[in-house]
């Protein structure tokens, strides 16, 4: 049995390779009591052939495959993360309008109870009304004066 760093030296292949391949099932392993890797050689070599010592598989047709597929996933993950990207500013930019909206519109409210408040006043204002007081009746003339000079006509 295979460790793991033995089962990529006998291939040719980097440790990350190989538990990747592991990991998608291509390659099938078991664990052992100290959870190390146990790969079966015959089960390696039908994914990935042996290479000789001194000697590696680098420039692959499998390698290369592997890589491009590699290369392909991350360029189409860049470019549904840069889609998110914009969805995202979209909706912040959407979020920002509807509340300087939400804005406006509670100032024109306030400015509407404002007007209505002082129009209401206006309409109901009835200032205190002061009390006439009834002109002073004329001055009676003294029956004295009238009996010495007569009536006077004014």
């Amino acid at each position: 049995m295979y460790s793991l760093k033995t089962a990529a030296e006998a291939c040719g292949r980097g440790k990350p390779a190989i538990l990747k391949a592991i990991q998608k099932g291509r390659i099938s392993a078991n664990k052992n009591q100290l959870g190390e890797w146990e790969i079966d050689p015959s089960e390696l070599h039908r994914v990935y052939p042996p290479v000789n010592k001194g000697t590696t598989q680098e420039g692959s047709s499998v390698e290369r495959q592997e890589a491009v597929k590699e290369a392909l996933e991350t360029e189409a993950l860049r470019r549904e993360n840069a889609l998110l990207r914009e969805q995202t500013e979209i909706l912040k930019e959407e979020r920002q309008d509807l509340r300087r909206r939400l804005d406006e519109e509670a100032a024109d409210r306030r400015k509407s109870a404002e007007e209505v408040r002082r129009l209401t006043l206006l309409l109901t204002y009835q200032p205190e009304q002061k009390a006439e007081t009834p002109p002073e009746p004329p001055a009676k003339k003294s029956k004295l004066l009238e009996k010495l000079f007569g009536k006077i006509n004014k």
